[in-house]
């Protein structure tokens, strides 16, 4: 079990290195194909608005900046009922749930994905960027280990500011 939260880590690793890469080439000011214009909030929020995100807006009292928050889709990965599988299967499952969820962050469908390292009942979240709960536990059941049993899913609605980061 180690060596797949050991293969989970070093895949994040490899996420956040390549954006720290591309952070580091637009600061001395290389043009990157992914560079995306800063839109005014106002511009943001109809753009949410129309694909039938649900956000709020408020005033920053500190800044005066006007804040939105955007509704978005936790994951909870919970222990499956049938985790009876052998090794070599279980290895299999793990890559196939590796590349789907490095497949929903690449359709832009999920923002952060990662395992919890309690090794408890609940074994990792991902969090979902998109309109609806509906489309969130989709794209989640359609994860080969949900597929196989191996793992569950249970789903929350979570309100984040947008375009703040973790530090």
């Amino acid at each position: 079990m180690n060596k797949y939260i050991c293969m989970f880590f070093i895949i994040t690793f490899c996420f956040a290195c390549n954006n720290k890469q591309e952070n580091h080439e637009q600061e001395k000011g290389h043009e990157h194909k992914h560079e995306v214009e800063k839109k005014s909030t106002a511009a943001l929020k109809q753009e949410l608005l129309s694909k039938g995100f649900k956000i709020i807006d408020y005033v920053d009292q500190k800044t005066k900046d006007t804040v939105l928050m955007q509704e978005y889709f936790m994951a909870f990965l919970k222990k499956g009922k049938n985790r009876t599988q052998n090794k070599k299967t279980a290895d299999s499952l793990q890559r196939l749930h590796l590349d789907h969820l490095g497949k929903m962050y690449d359709l832009g469908y999920a923002d952060i994905s990662g395992p919890f390292g309690d090794l408890g009942e609940i074994r990792g979240i991902t969090i979902y960027n998109v309109p609806t709960i509906e489309m969130a536990d989709s794209l989640a059941n359609s994860d080969p280990m949900v597929k196989a049993g191996r793992l569950e899913i249970e789903m929350h609605p979570w309100w984040a500011a947008k375009g703040y980061s973790l530090r």
